[in-house]
């Protein structure tokens, strides 16, 4: 029982004197953020580019500021709001065909993570085909280049017509000095692959690869497209930059953004592709969509609710 004494006295001492260990550090990164799924036979993987704040409140119109204070407050929002900026992978089997591009160096210091992330989902940009440009905003189309040099070196990169007359032309941009970065930004991350053949246009609804059919608008921009893809009965439908701010626009639909070069029409495009979603029950992928981005739509009134994908984990 001394020895036993002793032991518990030694202990005792040991705790009492030893120093604390230190607090850990935080580590203040996430997770490269991709996300895969199936559809049908085709493997999509959405890659993120980064997020960054945006100030909402300015730039979204159509609803005045207590009303669009009151519906960000609702969904645990409010401005200025962190925003998804998504791209996405569809790989057919035979063809590695990309979505968009992220911004590059093009939309300040929080994007231009879609290079980091491509390779933590286990590509290279060598291996893609393929690359379909929604629209030539600048946080869709700057990670084409990389100091003038293609990143993508063996992918042809397709747009709609409309879209690269506009963006492309020099006589527009001297008509339009108020959006001079957007056309630089533009012509800095195409004319390096219209310089090397590798950038081919099209115009309407076409099917660019068997399973992936472009769907031509004009509201956003003069020449945004969404693209198709199905697979097996299953189909998602990629609407670029139909929708900003989930929190706002899926109940109002109404309201449009400052970055809409033709908002009435922006605002037709998004009713009709949303209410086709929600009327068939297939699935959208939004490039500002909170990441992954991927969900279906509900009717509700005269918005709508937005159902993200459940979480799978691929076996």
């Amino acid at each position: 029982m001394k020895r036993f004494a002793l032991a518990a006295l030694a202990a005792a001492m040991v705790a009492v004197t030893a120093p604390a260990l230190a607090a850990a550090p935080m580590v203040k990164t996430s997770a490269p953020a991709y996300y895969r799924m199936m559809l049908g036979d085709f493997e999509v993987t959405v890659i993120n580019d980064g997020t960054t704040p945006l100030p909402v409140d300015t730039l979204l119109q159509g609803m005045s500021k207590a009303e669009l204070t009151a519906a960000l407050k609702k969904n645990f929002a409010a401005s200025p709001l962190e925003t998804s900026f998504n791209a996405f992978l569809i790989n057919t089997g035979s063809k590695l065909v990309l979505v968009d591009t992220g911004a590059g160096g093009l939309f300040g210091p929080n994007l231009g993570k879609f290079a980091a992330n491509l390779k933590a989902a286990g590509y290279a940009p060598e291996q893609i085909d393929e690359i379909y440009i929604t629209h030539m905003h600048p946080d869709h189309v700057g990670g084409l280049v990389t100091n003038g040099q293609l990143v993508f070196p063996n992918a042809t990169v397709r747009a709609q017509k409309q879209e690269a007359d506009y963006w492309l032309s020099n006589e527009i941009l001297a008509k339009n000095p108020a959006k001079g970065d957007f056309f630089k930004g533009a012509m800095a991350s195409l004319n390096p692959y219209v310089a090397a053949g590798k950038f081919k246009a099209f115009e309407g609804d076409v099917e660019l690869v068997p399973g992936v059919s472009s769907h031509s608008g004009k509201g956003h921009t003069p020449g945004h497209a969404t693209y198709v893809v199905e697979s097996k009965g299953e189909k998602l439908v990629l609407v670029g930059d139909l929708i900003h701010v989930a929190a706002v626009q899926m109940a109002r639909p109404d309201v449009t953004i400052g970055f809409d070069s033709t908002p009435k029409d922006a605002l037709a495009e998004r009713r009709q592709a949303f209410d086709a979603a929600a009327r068939a029950g297939y699935l959208i992928g939004g490039a500002h969509l909170a990441f992954p981005g991927v969900g279906h739509l509900r009717k509700d009134g005269k918005g709508y609710d937005f159902v993200p994908v459940n979480f799978v984990q691929i076996h």
